[in-house]
């Protein structure tokens, strides 16, 4: 399978493709999916968004904050369900950073995903605070 690792800007996703990835990997369920105007602000205003497609089709997504030079804080990893475990998550990931080399990234990981990113490199860190709204 040939896929294509790219950034791209949110505004320019069209954000039903990007709905339809959140939902199929199962991030939507810890998404505001409901809130179509918050979703939307979301794509919109990352200031790195990295992603993957196979032919034309998105199929998956990385959306991050950057400073680029220090942190990245990587926000969502989405791939469609039809084709996660294919290696396409840790490309994103290597895309992220390599539009970042020198800020270290920095995520909140899914509960089922916590034994995936200290298998790809990722180190625990277990001073994380969330101050919600």
């Amino acid at each position: 399978m040939n896929w294509k690792i790219e950034r791209e800007d949110g505004a320019a996703l069209d954000l039903a493709d990007v709905v339809e990835v959140y939902r199929s990997s199962g991030l939507g369920e810890r998404r505001p999916m409901a809130d179509e105007e918050r979703f939307e602000e979301m794509v919109r205003n990352a200031n790195l968004i990295v992603t993957c497609r196979v032919e034309s089709q998105l199929v998956g997504i990385a959306r991050s904050v950057s400073d680029f030079c220090y942190v990245t804080y990587l926000s969502d990893i989405a791939v469609a369900r039809a084709y996660q475990r294919r290696g396409i998550g840790r490309a994103l990931i290597d895309g992220t950073r390599q539009e970042a080399p020198r800020a270290k990234i920095v995520l909140l990981s899914a509960p089922a995903a916590a034994e995936y990113y200290p298998h790809i490199g990722f180190t625990r860190h277990g001073s994380a605070w969330v101050l919600n709204p």
